[in-house]
Formats: C-alpha cells, structure tokens, sequence
C-alpha cells in the first residue's frame, strides 16, 4: 500500500535529519583529519558540510512548521524532535568550520602534543555523533546513553589541553595557545550539542527525560537480568 502524501512529508522530514546526522559525522571526521595532516581538502569538507547543514537546518523549519498542525500528538513529537536535531547538528557544523579555519590559519605551529590531543578530541565527536545517528534511526536507548557516557572523554581531554596551557611556563607558547585553547573549547561545545541530541533522542524513545533513563542504566546488571525475567513473566499469555 502506497504511501499517503502526509506520510511521505513525514518521512522527507526524518531522512533530512538523517542526511544532518551523516553530515555532521563526516565533518568530524574531516576536523580529525585535517588536524593530523592539515589537508586542503578536509578543510573544504567543512566549509561544504556547514553550508549544506545550514540548508537542511532551513528545510526542516520550513517543512514542520507546515506539517505540525496537521498531524497527531505521536508525529508532532517526532517532527518537533527532527527540528530540534536539525539546529543542534548545524551549530555543530558552524563549531567544527571554525575549528578547521584555525587549522588553516595556525595548524603549522600547533605543538605536535596539542595535535594530538586536538585530534584525539575531533575523533571522539565523531564517535558521538555515530552513536546519535544509530540511536536516532535504530531509536536506540543504548546507543544515546553511549553518546551521554562518551561526552565525559571528550571534557577530559579539553580539561588537558587548558590546564597545559594555562601552567606552561614557555612564553613562546602563548601566541598559539590562544588558538589551541579556542580549537579544544569549541570541540567541546559541539559535544555538549551532540549530548542535547541524545537527551532529545531520549525523550523521543521513552516519554521520559534522560534523567529517568539513566536511573534505569545505573542499576546492577544483576538487578536489570531480574527485572527482564518479570517482564517476560508477566507479558506471558
């Protein structure tokens, strides 16, 4: 049976987010690279990804803004959520062009450790953003608390780099270390951004906010094992 033209609305709307999430994840990776190699054509992924972004950002506005009155409380969740991915995926491309402009203008004189590090960090958000995807498309619980749980390295490793900077003694550094130190912050707050992602994806998947979901992972495994078998108890006819 065909599709009806509000359905297939609906479903242009989850496959824009889709296309965001995919987007978004390449960029990091591209930040990544271009870090460690300082390609040309990392940088142009970015600059290509952001305005694309941005274009999917405008799309989804437009496209719920029209279709939310016209469908159920279910869907409008759903469409509200898109929305809410679509503007936290395009602030995260605006981070990561950022971040791969101070590569073009200083990434020659980044300290090898700091690249390392900076690079470390480009990697692991894009890691989170993999796991936002997946739990997005699969409406996965495990794969959001994994994007809530990885944050905590990715503030980490932020943490390094500002310490490093802030107590090093070598006043050559300092010129640079300002650039460093924006490169990892903004890296961080993109984190933060893919964090909210999977707090929405929560909420979306459960009714409940990522607090309550979290009280469910913290328990014992022996605890959750007990609580599968009552739950097939009880769904036996």
């Amino acid at each position: 049976m065909p599709a009806s033209p509000l359905q297939s609305e609906i479903g242009r709307i989850v496959e824009l987010t889709s296309q965001a999430f995919a987007l978004a994840k390449g960029a990091a990776g591209a930040a990544a690279d271009g870090m460690a190699t300082g390609s040309a054509e990392a940088i142009q992924v970015l600059r290509s990804s952001e305005l694309k972004l941005d274009s999917i950002d405008h799309d989804l506005d437009e496209l719920v803004t029209s279709l939310i009155t016209r469908v159920g409380e279910h869907e409008a969740r759903e469409l509200l959520a898109c929305m809410k991915l679509g503007i936290a995926l395009e602030r995260v491309g605006d981070l990561l062009l950022s971040f791969g402009n101070r590569i073009e203008s200083v990434g020659p004189r980044i300290d090898p450790e700091d690249k390392k590090v900076l690079h470390a960090m480009a990697s692991q958000l894009e890691t989170m953003l993999g796991h936002a995807q997946s739990a997005f498309a699969e409406r996965s619980l495990d794969q959001a608390v994994a994007v809530l749980r990885d944050d905590a390295e990715l503030d980490r490793l932020r943490n390094l780099t500002v310490l490093h900077h802030v107590e090093s003694p070598h006043e050559e550094r300092r010129p640079v270390s300002f650039h460093v130190l924006f490169m990892a912050q903004g890296l961080e707050r993109a984190g933060d951004h893919v964090k909210n992602i999977a707090e929405e994806v929560c909420h979306l998947v459960s009714g409940r906010t990522v607090r309550h979901v979290l009280r469910s992972y913290d328990r014992p495994d022996e605890q959750r094992f007990i609580d599968h078998l009552k739950a097939q108890h009880f769904d036996k006819p």
